[in-house]
């Protein structure tokens, strides 16, 4: 079974359920056409990791026909994750994700463009919010809706629900970060494992398998290859939101320096820097206004530290511990295929 057979069958999934909701919501005032359309647009982009690693976790726990269901409660991780990035990237004043406008940005703009006479920016803003609301409150009736066995869906309801408590609680930790400056490895680490690591692969494994019914040792063989590789994830994110080329992660170069994001990337060069290196970090890290001159200062000091590099072989050592915790776990050879396919495509260097 093919990779791009089952992100196919997500993107299917996705879009029977929100062309399903359009009506509703047009039946409501025409006006909300542009919410439909921004949402739209964002859910055409994305990697489908966590409906794959959710899928293939069922898979690996002993998920038998059909599995239409699963795909479907898979899929509904897609509008979590959709309703996570649009907070987040209002919380960070971001302007682009997925290589176009964010989607607060998209509405200021078209508050803009149609001449209204009210404030654009708190509308955007607020739209924006709304929708990313809506979006986390669709992710619920999906997966509640997407027919897998009541006796099933009950206990992976809980796992679900944990896992949205702990994006919630690691994106107050990462705003905590920002705004106190402690600059730790542990702190970063701390807020890498709650907003990140858990979400996009220890607990979308998780529910998989509780999804098919799997048995505490898989479930736990499972969760011990996710989280050191949800780590890893997140420190190449932390990367590529560095060092990444634009057109590959569809934000501006050095996006990152300017939002002033406390990563472990950042965390590391700090504990290496000398007092110089340090004031120029703090006089440029979170400046919203950086040039390409500055992000390549910032680049220079993080790489001739050896912060970089220091980054670069936590992510080896974590990708490491997964391997070796897929390998002992007891999952048949498909799933130990994919799951090493997913692997690499968290870890890669590119996007």
């Amino acid at each position: 079974m093919s990779m791009s057979r089952i992100r196919k069958e997500v993107d299917a999934a996705l879009l029977a359920f929100v062309d399903r909701q359009r009506p509703g919501l047009l039946a409501i005032s025409p006006e909300l056409a542009p919410m439909l359309g921004a949402l739209d647009a964002l859910l055409a982009g994305g990697k489908r990791l966590r409906p794959a690693f959710c899928f293939w976790g069922w898979q690996a726990a002993g998920g038998r026909e059909p599995r239409e269901g699963v795909v479907a409660a898979a899929a509904s991780l897609e509008l979590l994750q959709a309703s996570a990035l649009i907070h987040d990237d209002v919380m960070d004043s971001s302007d682009t994700r997925r290589g176009q406008p964010s989607v607060h940005r998209r509405f200021q703009a078209l508050a803009r463009a149609e001449g209204w006479s009210g404030h654009a920016g708190p509308f955007g803003e607020g739209a924006a919010i709304l929708l990313g609301d809506l979006c986390l409150a669709w992710s619920s009736e999906m997966y509640e809706t997407s027919g897998v066995a009541r006796d099933l869906i009950g206990p992976g309801r809980q796992v679900y629900d944990l896992m949205r408590t702990e994006v919630m609680c690691g994106q107050y930790l990462d705003l905590l970060e920002g705004v106190r400056g402690a600059g730790t490895v542990e702190a970063a680490l701390r807020v890498v494992e709650f907003k990140s690591a858990k979400y996009t692969i220890e607990r979308p494994l998780h529910l998989g398998a509780t999804l098919a019914g799997g048995s505490p040792e898989v479930v736990e063989a499972l969760r011990a290859y996710g989280r050191p590789l949800g780590i890893a994830f997140q420190l190449r994110d932390d990367v590529l939101g560095v060092f990444g080329d634009p057109a590959e992660t569809g934000k501006p170069a050095g996006d990152d320096l300017r939002e002033g994001k406390r990563t472990v990337l950042i965390a590391q060069t700090l504990e290496r820097a000398d007092a110089a290196g340090t004031a120029v970090l703090d006089r440029l890290l979170g400046d919203p206004g950086l040039t390409p001159e500055g992000v390549a200062e910032l680049r220079a000091i993080i790489e001739g530290t050896g912060g970089l590099a220091a980054c670069e072989e936590m992510i080896e050592r974590y990708a490491r511990e997964a391997a070796d915790a897929l390998a002992a776990a007891p999952v048949n050879g498909e799933a130990r295929i994919a799951l090493e396919e997913l692997a690499v495509a968290a870890t890669s260097r590119q996007a």
